[in-house]
């Protein structure tokens, strides 16, 4: 490490400069996630029923116990988390099914940066857009989709969005053409970090384009494949404003994820440090599957 004095003072003015691009979004991060984290922790041991509440005792694990002895927040819970494990399943199957065929059509094709902007357009929208979006093409009786499908016989039954498999296959449809243009420019930028000298060698090799991807393409993306799981599990599991656009907190119990669960305890029940308390025991496990997969990239980075 370089000593303070050995630093011209142009890298000096550098290093304050990148400090000063940092220092906004570093304050944001700090006041508005980290130290709220820490302020909230002693609330996890007490039954604060909301932030108003003047009469606040402590009731040790009671909060953290709840969930394995409590049947009411068994029903709630429990199923809630079916729900959004689907949801992130079937999220993982779009993140490739989009970003990484879009990707390799760029990639394989060329750039066109029309193309590249009609993708990325819907990232624009919203989560309360998407879901009503949702609503609008998959409501039972107006839905625009099931109208048309209806109309040219493709299907018999209309699809319904309030349904199973509404929130399991429709929304992460949805989701993942909203996010097309992200995962594409994840996927992409892996693409582009190949040599040209191994595809060409492989090429001169025989090998397919199926063998090219299995052989040479893939096992150099490995980075990209993971920043994409990682930014799939954290936008999955905090997915809310598309749940409450398709009725999650008034007629579609369909739409429950977790999520809808820690807000309804924390702000309608008057149940705070227990939703809390929820909140922080799913978040836990969630927290050692990105230190795994980090731990993973690193670990890539040496074959």
């Amino acid at each position: 490490m370089l000593a303070i004095g050995s630093i011209s003072k142009r890298e000096r003015r550098l290093i304050l400069t990148q400090y000063a691009f940092l220092a906004p979004q570093l304050i944001l991060f700090l006041g508005l996630t980290i130290i709220p984290f820490f302020v909230a922790i002693p609330m996890l041991f007490t039954d604060q029923a909301s932030f108003t509440d003047a009469q606040v005792n402590p009731v040790g694990l009671n909060n953290f116990t709840a969930i394995f002895r409590d049947a009411s927040i068994q029903d709630e819970y429990l199923p809630a988390l079916r729900r959004t494990v689907v949801f992130v399943a079937m999220n993982f199957v779009m993140i490739y099914l989009f970003g990484l065929s879009l990707a390799l059509l760029l990639y394989e094709v060329g750039f066109h940066s029309s193309f590249f902007t009609v993708v990325y357009l819907p990232l624009m929208a919203s989560g309360i857009a998407l879901g009503s979006i949702a609503v609008m093409l998959f409501a039972r009786g107006t839905g625009t989709l099931n109208l048309m499908a209806q109309a040219l016989g493709v299907v018999k039954e209309p699809f319904d969005i309030y349904t199973p498999v509404g929130t399991g296959i429709l929304l992460p449809l949805l989701a993942g053409w909203r996010w097309a243009g992200f995962n594409m420019a994840i996927f992409l930028s892996g693409l582009l970090t190949i040599p040209k000298e191994t595809i060409e060698a492989s090429i001169v090799d025989g090998a397919s384009y199926w063998q090219r991807l299995i052989r040479v393409y893939f096992p150099q993306m490995w980075p990209s494949f993971i920043l994409a799981s990682t930014m799939c599990l954290i936008g999955s599991w905090s997915a809310f404003d598309e749940l409450v656009a398709i009725g999650a907190l008034y007629n579609n119990p369909e739409a429950k994820f977790l999520s809808i669960v820690f807000f309804t305890y924390g702000f309608q029940i008057n149940r705070l440090s227990l939703g809390m308390t929820l909140a922080l025991e799913t978040f836990l496990p969630l927290t050692l599957v990105g230190i795994a997969l980090q731990w993973l990239q690193r670990r890539l980075q040496y074959y």
